[in-house]
């Protein structure tokens, strides 16, 4: 899987990240790190445990880092989650559609970059 598929396959946005990473080698190097990033992870322990404002750092780390990479999917619903957990107090309802969402595009995107990985 060549790093353009990769993108292809996650709903993210080549062109985007290679203006800006310029070679596929370097677009690698700084995906991959999204494999062991724990931002993702902090998300979902933060939530059960209703800590909303932890909850709220994990899925700004979590927006940021699809921005700077344009995983647009994952930008997109990390942004959704981190709106709706800014300057909340209380746990509701309306949170766990949306981190289904999260979900969703998360284990989508780390299994195109496990892909991507199982061929360096």
């Amino acid at each position: 899987m060549t790093v353009k598929e990769c993108y292809e396959a996650m709903g993210a946005d080549y062109e985007d990240v290679a203006g800006r990473l310029r070679t596929d080698e370097r677009i690698k190097k700084f995906v991959l790190k999204v494999l062991s990033d724990s931002s993702y992870g902090l998300l979902v322990s933060s939530l059960e445990e209703k800590n909303i404002p932890e909850a709220f750092r994990a899925a700004h780390t979590l927006k940021g880092i699809s921005q700077n990479l344009s995983l647009t999917k994952l930008y997109e619903s990390s942004h959704e989650m981190a709106e709706l957990l800014r300057n909340r107090q209380e746990y509701g309802g309306d949170i766990e559609p949306v981190m289904e969402k999260v979900k969703q595009d998360y284990d989508m995107t780390v299994e195109c970059i496990r892909k991507l990985a199982e061929e360096c």
